[in-house]
């Protein structure tokens, strides 16, 4: 449908939203389908420099001076972005912690775009705001089961959230809180207690990659003061948990909190068949959780769940235009508390749907699935002459690493995969050398494809 000149290029909400974004769907879908045709594989072939040149020479002049229409536009950029994309989607794309998107949960994504609430008040938001409510509520009493008033903030993710735990536990104790962390855990801590003002965190050597509890306790015994500990079930490189009911003894000793970092691991709460992995995330003083990993979610998917939703009272914040004392007192919710973002996205939306979409079991279904693929992976290079399988997976990471090969090798190894396009790895140090890493996030898929990508491994180690 061709408008008039001058009219108003057409919202994607109100009466007419649907029919305004139906067309536009269409070129989408297409542009993403030939662009993944185009690019064939988990990442474009030719490294930095060719993309950026492709890229540049698709898009031409960012801004010109006359538009190109909306389905031009679509075309050309979706088209451009999918043939040049990293594709979680893509077996043998899995270096890091980027899971591939359920469709239910895209789809919903796409009418909270269209929709556009924003939780920062309620009359920007009803319904949003409700759902958000129902959601982390319900998720947050999964973690806690026994406690009576558990709560959940949604963040961005588990940065986001780690920094509001260590908000929390220093509006708690004061400024003189000191964070303990191993050295295993995720670069959000120290980062976190730096951007808070807090003094530098302390961390603890972690030679096994967990932390160790007798070190813990030496480090609580020379400490003075207020103290949070912060344990990861999940760490970013391998894939550990800590011993978290150990660590939580001890800081029921020495009188300090803590906070667990479970952005990757904790949603195996969810699974019978795994929970026991991360038994213990009830003792935490606050929890970090992403759904965006083994919750199969569009960026962004995090929470922060507490034990009391009394714990986030020092999150409260006033600001007339969006929540004015007397507004609240008359029964209009309050949403400024819910982060320290003002404009947020209802990135419950999509979770909510996912949830009921799957149910509990079809969930635990996913999560069980993708760490069979895990153990499977590490199996075939455990008993592969070629390969050297650093341990068995805890999650669904899996390092390894040619075996007659030096670092400079290794990491030479994976760079090619990559300019190749022919596959995605991760890298870590452990045990004083350089390993593959393979984060395994794809429901969908199987054993022939793991099959596929050792001997494309053992290909590439033959050159």
């Amino acid at each position: 449908m061709t408008e008039p000149p001058g009219t108003p290029p057409p919202l994607a909400g109100g009466l007419h939203g649907a029919e305004a974004l139906r067309p536009l769907l269409d070129t989408v879908l297409d542009a993403l389908h030939t662009g993944a045709q185009e690019r064939g594989g988990p990442i474009p072939a030719g490294g930095p420099d060719a993309l950026a040149a492709r890229v540049q020479a698709a898009l031409g002049d960012v801004l010109p001076e006359k538009g190109h229409g909306d389905h031009e536009a679509l075309r050309t950029l979706v088209h451009t972005l999918a043939a040049g994309a990293a594709d979680p989607a893509d077996p043998l794309c899995a270096a890091h912690l980027h899971c591939p998107p359920l469709a239910v949960a895209a789809a919903a994504d796409l009418a909270a775009s269209a929709l556009n609430p924003s939780l920062d008040s309620w009359d920007q938001a009803p319904a949003a705001a409700t759902i958000e409510a129902l959601l982390t509520r319900t998720l947050a009493a999964e973690f806690y089961p026994d406690a009576p008033h558990p709560d959940a903030l949604v963040t961005t993710g588990g940065t986001e959230a780690n920094q509001l735990a260590l908000l929390l536990a220093r509006e708690r104790h004061g400024p003189g809180l000191t964070v303990l962390h191993g050295a295993n855990a995720h670069h959000s801590i120290p980062r976190s207690a730096w951007l808070l003002g807090l003094p530098p965190a302390r961390a603890l050597p972690t030679p096994t990659g967990t932390l160790d509890p007798a070190t813990l306790a030496e480090a609580l015994a020379a400490t003075p003061g207020p103290v949070l500990v912060t344990a990861t079930a999940g760490t970013t490189d391998a894939g550990l948990i800590d011993p978290l009911h150990r660590i939580a003894d001890l800081c029921d000793r020495y009188g300090a909190d803590l906070h667990i970092d479970a952005a990757y691991g904790g949603l195996l709460a969810l699974s019978p068949r795994h929970r026991t992995t991360v038994d213990g995330l009830a003792r935490a003083h606050s929890l970090t959780v992403d759904l965006h990993k083994l919750g199969w979610q569009p960026v962004a998917a995090g929470l922060l769940a507490v034990p009391d939703t009394a714990l986030l009272a020092p999150l409260a914040h006033q600001a007339d235009y969006l929540n004015a004392t007397d507004d609240t007192e008359a029964g209009l919710p309050d949403l400024l508390g819910r982060s320290l973002r003002t404009t947020r996205r209802p990135d419950a939306l999509k979770i909510a749907t996912t949830l009921r979409s799957l149910g509990r079991d079809g969930l635990a279904r996913l999560i069980d699935h993708t760490c069979a693929l895990a153990q499977h992976l590490a199996r075939l290079l455990d008993t592969h002459p070629r390969f050297t399988l650093h341990s068995p997976p805890t999650l669904t990471t899996v390092l390894f690493r040619p075996t007659h090969a030096d670092d400079t090798q290794v990491a030479t190894l994976r760079r090619t995969l990559l300019h190749e396009g022919r596959a995605v790895l991760g890298r870590t140090h452990a045990d004083g050398r350089l390993w593959l890493k393979a984060t395994l996030l794809n429901p969908h898929a199987t054993a022939r494809d793991l099959d596929t990508l050792v001997t494309l491994l053992e290909g590439s180690t033959h050159r």
